[in-house]
């Protein structure tokens, strides 16, 4: 599924998770004293009081756990089959002695990102190896574009959604902020009453703006939190390939 076409299935499908969990299980009759759902008994009908707004701020977090998952999931095959150490060297001692085509098919077996690369790099190095009529320095010039090549391809993968999930930190602030809004103009509207203040338009606008800024704080920190932990993640695989790709490239010089 292309990106974009998942963001687009994933906002509405949360669009309609979150209303149907906000009208009709924090809104149940049974989290209110009354009929009319204006007297909450517990914490989800004081989350009704919150407004429309709530039924967004859950369909962000919703969509904020549906990223972090695929992207776990995501980053977990891109480590590929067993410790990247051992592969690694493992690499390496196969290119020492010779065996390219053994470490292509370890490379082909491991199926992980830096596998992926380091096989493009040593397949290309085996069909050029052994032309004379190219020297040496354009060898390893196509060796390194082979692995820059596939690096292009795998990078992309490895940093899929994660624009999506910082985007929807930062839509959540501003949702929560809007809500927040939204309930101090209710309660000035009821303490600007003629006579006595109207008390329960008072406390519905007070808890409407408190439950929006929780909500809306609560959804951005888990974005960028995950946000961040997945940016360091990329960063590393980067520095991975980078080692890797350089100690195969010595290795092939020496030679």
């Amino acid at each position: 599924m292309k990106q974009s076409t998942f963001i687009v299935v994933l906002t509405a499908s949360a669009l309609a998770i979150g209303f149907v969990i906000y009208e009709y299980i924090i809104g149940s009759p049974a989290n209110f004293k009354d009929a009319a759902r204006a007297i909450p008994i517990n914490l989800m009908g004081q989350m009704y009081h919150g407004g429309i707004l709530v039924s967004v701020l859950i369909a962000l977090s919703i969509m904020d756990f549906a990223i972090i998952i695929e992207r776990t999931i995501s980053l977990k095959k891109s480590s590929g089959k067993g410790g990247t150490d051992k592969f690694l060297k493992r690499i390496l001692d196969l290119t020492k002695s010779d065996n390219y085509e053994e470490a292509i098919s370890e490379c082909k077996t491991q199926k992980g990102a830096v596998a992926n690369i380091l096989g493009a790099a040593l397949a290309r190095y085996t069909e050029i190896k052994d032309n004379e009529k190219i020297d040496e320095e354009k060898k390893f010039a196509e060796v390194q574009r082979a692995v820059e090549e596939a690096t292009m391809l795998e990078t992309p993968l490895l940093e899929k959604n994660l624009i999506a999930l910082s985007t929807i930190a930062s839509i959540a602030t501003m949702v929560g902020l809007l809500g927040t809004t939204i309930g101090m103009i209710r309660a000035f509207k009821a303490l600007a009453q003629a006579g006595a203040p109207d008390a329960l338009a008072l406390a519905t606008g007070i808890s409407e703006a408190l439950v929006n800024t929780a909500g809306g704080l609560f959804v951005a920190i888990l974005g960028i939190v995950a946000y961040n932990v997945f940016i360091n993640n990329v960063d590393n695989f980067t520095y991975m390939v980078d080692e890797a790709s350089f100690n195969v490239m010595q290795i092939l010089r020496s030679k």
